[in-house]
């Protein structure tokens, strides 16, 4: 699966990654202690919505776009505020010409208190990512491989945080490597949040990374395992990409109320053709 981001900034899959990420990072903040949050991949950081790449694409007028354009319940238009306001703050004329990536979003819900760690290897996304943060010094780019920095940026020192874990899926064995990724982070760090995202294409490539994350949480840390799927059509052998999936392990005890009450409301604004659904469970190791 080739997964250059500039052509699919702000779809479908992106809404619901970065919600989520927002729900976690919002939960962190009410504790005063600081956290930190290592993003292993972590991209250009700042996307422009009127360039070719994402105009072919387009990917954005089915997902941001109909996101900021629906009206939601009460409470859950209160849950996903925290991502539409950062959304909004990139855009302040009325038309979406941004959208902000995970590193973005994540320095965006940082206290003074807290710090962040991107890492991105490619030259051209590592630059836009320095100039996006404008060398901010809560907020560190490294050029490094995201699967070393997994390694090297854990425990932090802060003891309190989030790895968001995203590659880009271009190589045939990323499910195992990520997979791996995971195990190894999490056994030098079990008491963390991680965030796991996924394409949602070979439902056996799927339920194996799935199984061996619950397992490996539940054997190193007696962690939980919560594994959400977002579909906005069905699937076609080599078509667009349709689900996503995302894995949260050690997630905030908030977290499964929170996305029973957003996810239905989702379903309308992204669902393609009328049909969209999602998963939401705690796997058995």
């Amino acid at each position: 699966m080739n997964y250059r981001h500039a052509f699919h900034a702000g779809n479908f899959a992106d809404v619901i990654k970065h919600i989520v990420l927002a729900r976690i990072l919002t939960y962190l903040q009410e504790k005063p202690a600081p956290f930190r949050v290592v993003d292993s991949h972590a991209g250009a950081g700042l996307y422009d919505l009127t360039s070719d790449e994402a105009r072919r694409g387009g990917e954005w007028v089915t997902g941001i776009a109909r996101v900021m354009q629906a009206r939601f319940s009460d409470e859950a238009g209160e849950l996903i505020r925290p991502y539409l306001d950062i959304i909004r703050a990139f855009n302040p004329q009325r038309d979406l010409t941004a959208y902000p990536g995970s590193p973005l979003i994540a320095r965006a819900l940082l206290r003074p208190q807290d710090s962040m760690v991107a890492s991105e290897l490619e030259p051209l996304a590592r630059k836009q990512l320095i100039n996006a943060l404008r060398r901010d010094t809560q907020a560190r780019v490294v050029d490094l491989d995201g699967w070393q920095a997994l390694t090297a940026f854990v425990p932090p020192k802060e003891r309190r945080g989030l790895v968001l874990i995203d590659p880009s899926f271009e190589k045939k064995d990323e499910f195992e490597r990520l997979a791996q990724g995971f195990s190894t982070a999490y056994g030098k760090w079990p008491t963390g949040i991680y965030q796991l995202w996924y394409p949602v294409k070979n439902r056996r490539a799927t339920d194996a990374l799935a199984d061996r994350v619950a397992t490996v949480a539940a054997a190193g840390g007696d962690g939980k395992c919560l594994r959400l799927e977002f579909s906005v059509a069905p699937q076609q052998p080599d078509g667009a990409l349709t689900s996503t999936g995302l894995l949260v392990v050690n997630p905030p005890w908030t977290l499964v109320s929170d996305l029973r009450v957003i996810l239905p409301e989702l379903e309308r604004p992204l669902g393609q053709g009328g049909v969209s659904r999602y998963r939401l469970e705690l796997p058995k190791p």
